[in-house]
């Protein structure tokens, strides 16, 4: 498994969102952690991002790039 080079305090900065809504995120998804620099596995990361974006653009919205329409 690779790493992402991405920490838990960089995604969070990256989304807007407060560093223990990832920490929750981390827990929901059983991913293990010690504090905000953490980095993670890529699988993990991808984990954490794909759920935060399913929050931002929950299914039947429209994201950024239109591609899904509301009927």
């Amino acid at each position: 498994m690779g790493f992402a080079d991405l920490s838990i305090a960089e995604i969070a900065a990256d989304y807007s969102i407060p560093v223990e809504e990832v920490f929750s995120l981390c827990d929901q998804l059983g991913i293990a952690y010690k504090h905000q620099k953490t980095r993670l596995a890529l699988e993990d990361a991808k984990a954490i991002i794909s759920q935060i974006l399913s929050e931002i653009y929950p299914r039947g919205t429209s994201n950024s790039m239109g591609d899904t329409k509301v009927t």
